[in-house]
């Protein structure tokens, strides 16, 4: 098994959030790590939240499940059920279609590492926070349909 060099991975704050909904997410910095090992049937970033940042808006997906492993730092998993405090070692595991919303957020003021695992992101996502829908083939909507 080939070992991965997190160094030579690129690392990158990108969101596909429409501007009004990207400001949360300005200090997670991530590495997508299946692609550089050559694993194409699941996903698994490498995610570095800077105080203050979320992981992503609140949300939960249709056809994917998640699976988060903390390793540095504290944070807390806010879901349907409230917040959470997870700290090194900590698993968290959001499975597809559940319909509970949740992201985590560190507050701290340090840094938080984690690891993520899940599907190779083709189904839908649900945001029951805000006015966002992701559509696997028609990218970011409004919950009526409309686009940005």
């Amino acid at each position: 098994m080939p070992k991965l060099d997190l160094k030579t991975i690129p690392q990158t704050n990108a969101t596909g959030y429409p501007p009004e909904y990207a400001g949360e997410v300005q200090g997670r910095m991530y590495r997508r790590l299946a692609p550089a090992g050559g694993i194409s049937d699941f996903g698994v970033s490498h995610v570095v939240l800077k105080p203050g940042a979320w992981s992503a808006q609140r949300h939960w997906h249709e056809g994917e499940d998640e699976f988060l492993v903390m390793l540095a730092g504290e944070a807390l998993l806010i879901d349907d059920s409230g917040r959470t405090p997870l700290m090194p070692g900590d698993c968290i595991a959001c499975p597809k279609g559940d319909g509970n919303g949740h992201h985590v957020v560190n507050e701290s003021t340090r840094d938080c590492v984690f690891v993520v695992v899940g599907g190779p992101g083709a189904s839908d996502c649900h945001y029951p926070d805000i006015n966002l829908h992701l559509s696997a083939g028609q990218g970011y909507r409004r919950k009526d349909g409309s686009g940005f």
